[in-house]
């Protein structure tokens, strides 16, 4: 028994180093992809693909008795050891989606983390499943769904249909060209199970990123993007014309108000053109007269407004009904 248990430990142990071997290998392309374009000294995945090297595997039985502890005590303990001891699996899967998100590897890195945690809150140990291999769902799921939302500015797909569509059809379109055939809408819909007009859409929309609108049109020239879009903003002739119309409707309001008795030109002045107007009720107790009766009143200075109005300005319909 004791050397059936030794020779587990030994094939243990050579998994392990056979695993730190690919591992590694995999980091050596990363960051020959990566540090070429390192702006400064310090790499944060380079650093980061050390510090998660220092986490050991977990055998089978660890991983086993890591979850039942965690599922069965909240042992935060052991959950901390089964995460740390797959982010290795986390950087692998970012690495398989470097084609779709040629940004900051970190981000997918740090999305696929996520996904982790999620899988060892949400593992059971008891089904008889590898937590790698619930795990490698998860990581996929978070990472997949941060591409979709950060492609663009604009979500680009927000269905499970849509997020499919995204990862097939550039490899659809490789294995269409690589059959020697030319990858039309029609046929890629075909083959992808899909409209016609969903491929058409979504090749539009993988076909370029955001421009900046403050970006050159094009390079050493002086105008941006932003230039050429119309403003909304109203003309200086519009605000001009503008400004002159409504001096001149203050101006015959002033002279109105000089034709109204007593009592119209005191609500005139503290119903209908004060920017903080009386209540029906104040004003009728000014003169005690019912509520109603200051509202007839009202009711016929507007129309004999409005009257005067349209003969003294042309055309004021318009800034009357804005103004009053």
């Amino acid at each position: 028994m004791a050397r059936k248990a030794k020779k587990k430990k030994e094939e243990t142990k050579t998994l392990e180093q056979a695993a730190d071997f690919a591992f590694e290998e995999r980091e050596m392309a990363a960051l020959k992809s990566y540090s070429s374009d390192s702006l400064v000294p310090y790499d944060p995945l380079k650093h980061y693909l050390m510090e998660i090297k220092r986490y050991p595997l977990l055998s089978r039985e660890e991983e086993q008795r890591l979850s039942m502890r965690y599922r069965e005590k909240g042992d935060m303990e052991a959950a901390y050891r089964l995460i740390t001891s797959n982010l290795r699996l986390v950087v692998k899967i970012a690495l398989s989606f470097q084609r779709h998100w040629m940004r900051n590897l970190m981000d997918l890195i740090q999305e696929g983390n996520i996904g982790l945690m999620q899988a060892v809150k949400k593992f059971d140990p008891y089904r008889g499943f590898k937590l790698s291999y619930y795990a490698s769902f998860w990581i996929k799921a978070y990472i997949i769904k941060f591409i979709m939302d950060n492609w663009k500015l604009v979500k680009i797909g927000t269905t499970q249909a849509q997020r499919k569509l995204f990862f097939n059809l550039r490899k659809e379109k490789d294995n269409l060209l690589a059959m020697g055939f030319e990858p039309r809408p029609k046929l890629l819909a075909e083959r992808l199970d899909v409209k016609e007009s969903e491929v058409i859409e979504m090749d539009q929309r993988l076909g370029s990123w955001e421009v900046s609108l403050d970006a050159p049109i094009k390079e050493d020239s002086d105008s941006d993007h932003q230039s050429f879009i119309p403003s909304d903003d109203i003309g200086a002739d519009e605000q001009l014309a503008d400004f002159e119309r409504r001096e001149l409707l203050k101006e015959k309001l002033a002279s109105f108000r000089t034709t109204l008795p007593e009592k119209e030109r005191f609500i005139f002045d503290h119903r209908l053109m004060a920017e903080d107007p009386m209540t029906l009720q104040e004003i009728g107790d000014v003169y005690g007269i019912s509520r109603e009766r200051v509202r007839q009143i009202q009711v016929r200075i507007t129309k004999k407004i409005k009257t005067y109005l349209q003969t003294e300005i042309e055309g004021i319909e318009d800034l009357y009904s804005e103004l009053l």
